[in-house]
């Protein structure tokens, strides 16, 4: 199977890399929109910021070339840490004061600092940390069990309710958490851990980094994925 994995020159694609490759895919770099055509799926890292990696996808020219694979011809998409961001509406992290930066927009909702979001423990959230299934089961996580840890890097998270990105003061909190959001995990509050919208799926934490259980994760997002 292969798997492309979106190079926009942001950070080490490695240990991805590496992982797909003990897994039996045939992983392949992807540094412009025209190399994804036949991937059986793909995959979104991100290191750095919200704003500078949007900046880079859409130089690239990622955003339609993305859109398209997903919503036309059907390609499952993973977002990994800052790649699960970037699905999102919009995002605050190195915005113009004041305005968010527009993401791809599969997933519903905006990323924020996690200081913002209530958290008064220290950041960045750095190591393993137990994840909690949302909602119903996802083929994302089959196998997983509740409470299984996996690795996270991050300071920002993806908040659930949609907004006004000209208004953010007038929102109104969802008291469910949304059908989108797979797993959830704490730090000082809860936060949105994986998410999941038709065929796009988001892990907050690394799953390249996570051993078995994030090796577990991957295989199942190789494998049969329903509509």
């Amino acid at each position: 199977m292969r798997v492309a994995v979106i190079d926009y020159g942001t950070g080490n694609l490695g240990s991805m890399l590496r992982a797909l490759e003990e897994l039996g895919a045939q992983p392949t770099l992807a540094s412009h929109p025209d190399q994804i055509a036949d991937a059986a799926r793909l995959i979104l890292p991100g290191v750095g910021s919200f704003t500078d990696c949007m900046a880079a996808l859409s130089a690239g020219g990622w955003p339609q070339a993305l859109r398209a694979a997903v919503d036309e011809a059907g390609t499952p998409l993973l977002g990994v840490c800052v790649g699960m961001q970037l699905l999102a509406m919009r995002g605050s992290e190195g915005a113009t004061a004041g305005r968010a930066t527009a993401g791809l927009g599969f997933v519903p909702g905006t990323v924020r600092h996690l200081r913002d979001l209530g958290c008064g423990l220290r950041l960045p959230h750095v190591g393993w940390n137990a994840i909690d299934p949302a909602g119903g089961p996802d083929p994302l996580l089959t196998g997983i069990p509740a409470g299984t840890n996996f690795y996270f890097v991050h300071s920002f998270a993806l908040e659930t309710q949609t907004q006004d990105a000209e208004a953010p003061d007038t929102e109104t909190p969802d008291t469910e958490t949304p059908d989108h959001v797979i797993a959830t995990a704490t730090h000082d509050i809860p936060f949105v851990a994986a998410v999941r919208c038709g065929r796009v799926w988001g892990t907050q934490f690394h799953p390249e980094k996570s051993s078995r259980a994030g090796f577990r994760l991957l295989r199942n997002f190789l494998g049969d994925l329903p509509c």
